[in-house]
C-alpha cells in the first residue's frame, strides 16, 4: 500500500496552561496512545512516548526544554516506541525486561493479521481493515519494516513511589490486568490520574498476551475507589469520576463469569 506523506506526524492541543496532549493523528485508533506532557517546577513529566515512527523529541522540542521525566505507563509498542529519545526513562519493575528487550504488541502491517485475528479486534470496536495508519512519517517509509527500539529504563518502578515535579507530585499506583506492569500516576490533591491503559474510554483489551481479566477485576474495582476530578486515559478523552464508574462497573458486569 503507497501511503500518502503526513507532515507534521504528530499533533497537539494544550489541555490547560501545563498540560497538552501530543498524539499521533494518522494512527489506527488501536495504537494511537494520547503522549501528555506536563510542565513542573523542577522538571517536567512525559506520560507515554507513542509508536516511534517518527520523533517525538524532534516534533516537540519547544515543549522539552528543561529536565523531563518520560514515564513509560506499561511497555506496550505504541506507549514507549519513542522512549528511547529520553534520557530518563522510568517504568515498572515488571515491564522493565520487555521494554529492554523491544517487544512488540501489535504489528504494523495488515498482512499480518489473519482473518481470525481481524474479526476478534473487530469484535471488541476495532476495525483495522483500512489499515493501521493512513499515511507515512516520510517518503519510502513501510509499515512493515518498524520495529520497536529496545532501551533500559534508569529507573525502575513500584507501587508508592513518586514522581516529583517540584511544586506537583504523583503517586504511582501498580493497576495491572491489560499487563502485568500497567500503572497510573495519581495526584491525591487534585484527584487526577494518569491512567495508561488500565482505563480509558474505549475497548478495552484484556485478552491479548500478558493480560489477566481476574486481576483487571482487582484494578476496576481499585479504581472504583479513587476520588477522581479527571482521568486522562492512554487512549481516547479524559473524562470525570462518573464516568469512571460506569466504565468500571460494565467491566465487571461483562467480565463477571469469565475473570
Amino acid at each position: 500500500m503507497n501511503l500518502p506523506l503526513a507532515e507534521p506526524w504528530f499533533e497537539r492541543r494544550m489541555v490547560d496552561g501545563d498540560l497538552t496532549l501530543i498524539w499521533e493523528p494518522h494512527v489506527h485508533p488501536l495504537l494511537r496512545c494520547n503522549i501528555w506532557h506536563l510542565r513542573g517546577r523542577e522538571a517536567d513529566l512525559l506520560v507515554d512516548t507513542g509508536l516511534g515512527v517518527a520523533s517525538l523529541r524532534a516534533a516537540a522540542h519547544d515543549l522539552f526544554d528543561k529536565s523531563l521525566l518520560a514515564v513509560a505507563t506499561h511497555a506496550h509498542a505504541d506507549h514507549v516506541g519513542g522512549l528511547h529519545e529520553f534520557d530518563a526513562r522510568l517504568i515498572h519493575q515488571d515491564e522493565a525486561d520487555s521494554l529492554l528487550k523491544g517487544r512488540e504488541s501489535y504489528s504494523l502491517d495488515l498482512a499480518d493479521y489473519d482473518d481470525r485475528a481481524r474479526a476478534r479486534l473487530a469484535q471488541v470496536g476495532y476495525d483495522i481493515a483500512g489499515g493501521l495508519l493512513t499515511a507515512a512519517p516520510y517518503r519510502g517509509y513501510l509499515p512493515g519494516n518498524h520495529r520497536q527500539q529496545g532501551v533500559a529504563p534508569t529507573r525502575v518502578l513500584v507501587e508508592g513511589d513518586v514522581i516529583d515535579l517540584g511544586n506537583r507530585a504523583f503517586e504511582v499506583l501498580h493497576l495491572p490486568g491489560h499487563s502485568p506492569g500497567s500503572i497510573g500516576l495519581w495526584e491525591a490533591v487534585t484527584g487526577i490520574l494518569f491512567s495508561g491503559d488500565a482505563i480509558y474510554d474505549g475497548p478495552l483489551l484484556d485478552e491479548i498476551p500478558g493480560a489477566d481479566i481476574a486481576v483487571y477485576r482487582r484494578t476496576m474495582e481499585r479504581l472504583l475507589t479513587l476520588p477522581v476530578t479527571v482521568v486522562h486515559g492512554g487512549h481516547d478523552g479524559s473524562f470525570g469520576a462518573d464516568r469512571l464508574t460506569h466504565i468500571a462497573q460494565a467491566y465487571l458486569r461483562r467480565t463477571d463469569k469469565r475473570g
